[in-house]
């Protein structure tokens, strides 16, 4: 099994740092993070991630003035589980200069009080940087902790690889230092972020291909075209049926675009770009296919680049037909579809749903679709992402007004999105993918039959071994190889469901 969008290191981090998830009120939110502030040195910041106001009451934004009753002078910034906003208290806003009078920047939003216009401390998408760029750095010692935790956790779930979208070359550094003492068994499958400087030494170092036995390839961009739908900056072509004055917005400019695009097609790197919002996936489209005509494939270093677009999430049904004609992979998180279907409703209105998490309509037209979790954004569970993706209802059973029943597909697909087809989207389906004499033996042992148990029985399947090239780093007797942490223990997939997602 092969999560196709797991961002490797959040996760891990996920296990260190203040965890949001799973709060269902703003009462109990600032009583969690009041704990880590009592803890906290004078000063000191205070960071975490995870919250998710959907079904609070009312279902609203936290403000400054919220953290500012709990935290007066330790400056925070707490991050909503997509990635793409964040709330910050007063103290923190002052670091960053943002006033009533800072200018939002191209790619993000300060959000205001509607009567005074001042900051109401929630950032969105680049309005974050304000901020975050004072945050104190990560340490590489962390950032290892990080990798190796989710490792550990990976394997047990029963995951063989996991595509790791975006991110810099000091990733790439720490995962070779590790692979090479032997701490990392997962196969990583890596993406840098661009358009900028990490990209550009991609495609003027070339790819990583096959390194560490196999373990670890670098030929990727990730690109991120918009924001996120609970956050309120997915692109839409028309704007947001619950905020009339907001389309979202772009996040990335067509003239920094567009060159990337056609050196990676003569350079042989793929791409991969986020995209949420109809116009987002409109705009990515339309990118790709000026690129591909542009550059005719006796001039591209591979002929098919299997470029992907990452999420596909709400997609107007005129665009869904060019995935297959351009060649473009939709690589989807199912779990994204069973959250966001409880509040897509009223972001989006009913007929824009037509064209949401539609995985049926597009695997009719002849693509393949590599299935992740987003992880942290999601828990990165496998069995979630199966359930989901067969089942198209919540973890209850749950399914309402406008989530598209007909968009559900078999389980043997479903267990392609989680096996071959992410193979194929990493150039390795005649590597691995599939149980074939020749393949590298990588496999997933499971503790029930999902091609046959009930749906809601398949959220209680669990792995029993994980066994990658041939060597079980994991079993339910032994554990994780090289494991110092007891992941036995880990909060189990009910009470960790979160019930609005989008991505990172």
């Amino acid at each position: 099994m092969t999560d196709a969008h797991y961002h490797f290191i959040g996760v891990g981090q996920r296990e260190m740092n203040l965890n949001l998830e799973g709060i269902t009120n703003l009462e109990d939110f600032l009583a969690k993070v009041k704990q880590r502030v009592d803890q906290a040195k004078p000063g000191e910041w205070v960071t975490g991630r995870g919250w998710i106001e959907t079904f609070w009451k009312p279902p609203v934004f936290p403000t400054r003035w919220d953290l500012d009753k709990i935290s007066p002078n330790n400056p925070m910034i707490l991050g909503r589980a997509d990635g793409h906003g964040a709330v910050a208290n007063s103290a923190a806003l002052k670091i960053g200069g943002v006033t009533k009078d800072t200018k939002d920047p191209f790619g993000g939003q300060i959000l205001r009080d509607k009567q005074t216009g001042e900051p109401t401390g929630m950032l969105l998408d680049n309005a974050q940087s304000f901020v975050r760029s004072h945050v104190p750095d990560t340490t590489k010692a962390d950032i290892e902790q990080a990798m190796i935790l989710a490792n550990n956790r990976s394997i047990q779930l029963g995951l063989t690889q996991i595509q790791d979208p975006g991110g810099s070359y000091r990733d790439v550094d720490l995962y070779k230092k590790l692979y090479g003492e032997g701490k990392l068994k997962l196969r990583i499958y890596k993406a840098v972020s661009g358009p900028g400087p990490e990209a550009q030494r991609l495609l003027r170092e070339g790819p990583i291909i096959e390194a560490f036995g196999d373990r670890f390839n670098l030929r990727t961009i990730k690109v991120v075209s918009d924001g996120a739908l609970g956050s309120g900056g997915a692109a839409l072509l028309a704007p947001y049926s619950d905020a009339p004055d907001s389309k979202g917005f772009l996040r990335v400019k067509d003239e920094e675009l567009a060159p990337m695009l056609r050196e990676a097609l003569q350079k042989g790197i793929q791409v991969q770009t986020h995209a949420i919002g109809d116009y987002a996936n409109r705009f990515i489209l339309d990118e790709y296919e000026k690129a591909l005509n542009a550059v005719p494939k006796s001039q591209r270093k591979i002929a098919e680049p299997r470029w992907r677009d990452e999420h596909s999430q709400i997609v107007n049904p005129v665009d869904i037909p060019r995935f297959a004609k351009l060649g473009i992979i939709p690589s989807m998180q199912a779990s994204h579809a069973i959250g966001d279907l409880h509040f897509a409703p009223s972001r989006l209105g009913m007929e824009r749903l037509q064209g949401a998490y539609a995985w049926n309509s597009l695997l009719k037209t002849g693509v393949v679709i590599p299935g992740g979790s987003d992880a942290p954004v999601e828990r990165g569970e496998p069995m979630i992402e199966f359930y989901a993706a067969v089942a198209r209802k919540d973890i209850r059973g749950y399914s309402g007004e406008g989530w598209h029943p007909e968009e559900k597909i078999t389980r043997e697909q479903a267990l392609k999105t989680l096996t071959i087809w992410p193979a194929y989207a990493a150039f390795e389906e005649n590597l691995r993918g599939s149980i074939q004499v020749g393949k590298l033996a990588d496999l997933t042992v499971l503790s029930a039959d999902i091609m046959k148990i009930p749906e809601l029985e398949i959220l209680k399947t669990h792995c029993l071994m994980t066994v990658i090239g041939g060597e079980i780093v994991y079993d339910t007797a032994g554990g994780a190889a090289g494991i110092e942490t007891d992941f036995n223990n880990l909060p189990q997939t009910d009470l960790w469901w979160r019930s609005d997602v989008d991505d990172e």
